[in-house]
């Protein structure tokens, strides 16, 4: 296989939104001025793949997917967040696009691993209505067409600082996509990400809801992917692995209140991208959703794609210890995975 990485955006992708929303294309302006030409490939802005109706409907119903192409070429707002200008349908059709395209090539073999840099986000698009500046759910939507595609076993993993509510509800029942999302508790959707919420039916126990207090650091989500998911994912053995890269967990995020640092997402993307070395032949893609500091958003891309891309691992760092309430917290996350049945949770 390969050991390429790919990046892919599109220029549509800033046509998007107005500049006084925090969801505006400065975010992705920043992204492509970064200094792609340090990595081995740069940044490929030339592909126009538009994901099409029929593709919407994996995961989108239908009724919805008509309701957003009548948006087409008009302003307006799905909600009070989430406003729409004459860009925006084509602008999320895009970033689903080129999501595919990754994914197609990730499992040609192709390429091993790779970021889609697009606007607007995506976790939060129910299967019928958009939300918190969410038109389409990008990564579902890959997750669905990866199982359609014959994949068994799929981890998305949501790291942005709010919880990836529509991801988790296009696959609530489902046991063959493994959903952990690692945010901050209480902050949107209002009562939603509870780490209660594990799952129905088939799908009992392949949610996992980490929802960290307030003013976690490096340390502590490190320590909680290697404590808490790593022995989670070993038991699923994922075939793919997709990330929702939030970015608005760090430190100089306006819209979060914790306190990673750039260090910290390029250490996270390298354990991501060692499970993916151990479980799925190097499988990884992220894509892109939150982070509200342009400036810090382009430089924690850039860096979690010079992981990608690195063929040396991340020299190690002695992190210190996790914060002291955290073995509480831990805790009474495991008193909630023990409610689970064991033959259905990973």
């Amino acid at each position: 296989m390969s050991k390429s990485s790919l990046f892919l955006s599109h220029r549509d992708c800033l046509s998007h939104g107005g500049l006084e929303h925090p969801e505006s294309r400065r975010r992705l302006d920043a992204i492509l001025e970064a200094s792609w030409e340090k990595l081995p490939t740069g940044i490929d802005l030339s592909r126009d793949r538009l994901a099409s109706r029929s593709e919407l409907l994996g995961v989108h119903t239908s009724d919805y997917v008509d309701r957003l192409f009548a948006w087409e070429g008009k302003a307006g707002e799905i909600d009070f967040e989430t406003p729409m200008t004459a860009g925006s349908v084509r602008a999320a059709r895009l970033a689903v696009g080129l999501a595919f395209d990754l994914l197609d090539q990730v499992l040609a073999g192709d390429v091993k691993n790779g970021f889609v840099f697009a606007r607007p986000p995506g976790h939060h698009a129910r299967p019928n209505q958009g939300m918190g500046y969410c038109l389409l759910n990008t990564v579902a939507l890959t997750a669905q067409r990866a199982l359609d595609r014959g994949l068994k076993r799929v981890l998305i993993l949501d790291w942005d600082v709010h919880h990836g509510n529509g991801t988790q509800e296009a696959f609530y029942e489902e046991d063959r996509v493994f959903f952990v999302d690692l945010h901050q508790d209480d902050l949107f959707p209002k009562n939603s990400g509870a780490a209660a919420e594990t799952g129905r039916g088939k799908g009992l126990g392949y949610t996992l809801n980490l929802p960290l207090p307030h003013s976690c650091r490096d340390t502590d989500y490190l320590y909680v992917l290697q404590t808490v998911v790593q022995p989670r994912v070993s038991a699923f053995r994922p075939e793919l692995i997709l990330v929702s890269a939030g970015f608005d967990a760090h430190i100089s995020d306006p819209l979060g209140s914790m306190s990673l640092t750039t260090l910290g997402y390029r250490h996270m993307t390298q354990t991501l991208k060692n499970w993916a070395e151990e479980f799925c032949e190097g499988r990884l893609i992220l894509n892109l959703e939150g982070g509200y500091d342009p400036m810090a958003l382009a430089a924690n891309g850039f860096q979690c794609a010079e992981v990608l891309a690195s063929t040396e691992p991340e020299p190690a760092v002695d992190w210190g210890d996790p914060r002291e309430d955290l073995s509480d917290w831990i805790a009474a996350v495991r008193t909630q995975l023990l409610k689970q049945p064991t033959e259905q949770a990973p």
